[in-house]
């Protein structure tokens, strides 16, 4: 099976060069490095329908299709009534039952009137999107998949993304795929204080090099263009010790302009503590993020038509791992404490004083010695002859005696 098969087509689009970009491109970008949340936004960035249709098809959403667009509305009307049973919120009817889906995105982003539903489509679209995303987790335990099939179809959608960047000029040193093995995933999740399966988000993962440090930043726009949803990028999980937001300012003086208008202001990153890895070189650099790669399952479903599920989500959310950074960095990561081995030696020793605390440590498998020559045999010296006759008695120590008084002098 494809995972290809049953996507919606995307249109062309150009590569965005770093000079035309804007807020839109800015937003999106700072969500990668820093790992943010969607949910935090008070406002979308669309303008036109069909920039609102070009995401909702890289969502895997395609508004031609009679049963996307009614499954889209299940998931709209399960947000209001939400919204309005939990928190009492008004939702306006414009909001609650759009003409068309596309105008929710555009009131959510201020470009359509009245502009005085931004505020509660935001709102509802955030809603939205947790309700797609627990939908997207049900549906794992509902069908005959399993996680390698998942693995498989998310490493075919991702490799011809790879074949697209390179139609389009992209320099790329590397792109390749690998999946965990599960000696690794057990000392991953021993050398994690939460040592919790789900904890493990990079089962599968792509490893991006680029030839320019330069290419970096129209490379992660561009997978938010053709692969992963800005809003799919998961919280939290981002270790970046590669591009800071505040060199990237300096670096592309363009950008400044628009850091009024920004979701968060720009010293925020120096507040907020970037989880690392600790078992890193201190010199490693990467740009290293979790997404949800979203996946359409129709070839595991019924056709639409005999579907008789009462929840009927298509789409799954497999999550993978993304790492990248530029040629010369990764050389660089790959030598002395940086080394994949050291790393992997750090983490194994972690592992060894938390499964061993307490207990007794297996010792280190003993190097076997050289062969020797032999040693020639020790001489001892000859000892003395005993002397002959009777043994003389041992003498008897003479006890102490009181020393005299000496006699009183007669006056």
């Amino acid at each position: 099976m494809s995972a290809l098969e049953h996507q919606p087509r995307l249109p062309d689009l150009p590569v965005r060069r770093v000079q035309d970009m804007g807020l839109k491109e800015l937003e999106r970008i700072r969500l990668i490095l820093r790992g943010g949340s969607v949910i935090e936004w008070r406002r979308l960035h669309f303008r036109t329908r069909d920039e609102v249709d070009r995401f909702l098809r890289l969502c895997q959403i395609d508004t031609t299709r009679p049963h996307d667009v009614e499954w889209v509305n299940t998931v709209l009307a399960d947000a209001v009534e939400y919204l309005r049973k939990t928190f009492d919120y008004r939702v306006a009817e414009p909001v609650a039952h759009p003409a068309e889906l596309h105008d929710l995105f555009l009131y959510a982003s201020g470009a359509k009137e009245p502009k005085k539903y931004r505020k509660i489509a935001c709102i509802v679209l955030k809603v939205m999107h947790v309700i797609q995303h627990i939908e997207a987790k049900d549906l794992y335990f509902k069908i005959a998949v399993s996680e390698s099939e998942l693995a498989q179809l998310v490493t075919e959608k991702v490799m011809a993304f790879s074949e697209e960047m390179k139609a389009k000029g992209f320099q790329l040193v590397d792109f390749a795929d690998s999946i965990k093995t599960r000696e690794s995933i057990i000392t991953k999740l021993l050398a994690k204080k939460e040592s919790v399966a789900a904890q493990i988000f990079d089962r599968t993962r792509f490893r991006i090099i680029v030839k320019e440090r330069q290419d970096i930043l129209p490379a992660l726009y561009f997978l938010t263009q053709r692969l992963v949803p800005f809003n799919f990028i998961v919280p939290g999980q981002t270790q970046n010790s590669l591009l800071r937001f505040k060199d990237l300012l300096q670096d592309y003086p363009h950008f400044e302009k628009y850091i009024r208008e920004l979701h968060l202001d720009k010293d925020y990153e120096d507040r907020v503590e970037q989880p690392g890895n600790t078992f890193s070189g201190s010199s490693y650099r990467i740009l290293n993020f979790v997404a949800d790669v979203p996946v359409r399952l129709d070839s595991y479903l019924p056709p639409p038509e005999k579907d008789d599920r009462t929840r009927k989500c298509r789409i799954a959310l497999p999550m993978c791992e993304f790492q990248i950074c530029d040629e010369v960095q990764a050389q660089m990561n790959e030598q002395g404490e940086n080394s994949h081995e050291r790393y992997k030696q750090r983490q194994r020793d972690v592992v060894l004083k938390r499964l061993s605390r307490g207990l007794v440590v297996p010792r280190r498998r003993a190097k076997p010695a050289k062969p020797s020559a032999p040693k020639p045999p020790r001489q001892s010296a000859p000892r003395p002859p005993k002397p002959s006759g009777p043994k003389p008695a041992p003498s008897r120590p003479q006890a102490m005696r009181p020393p005299r008084s000496s006699p009183p002098v007669k006056k």
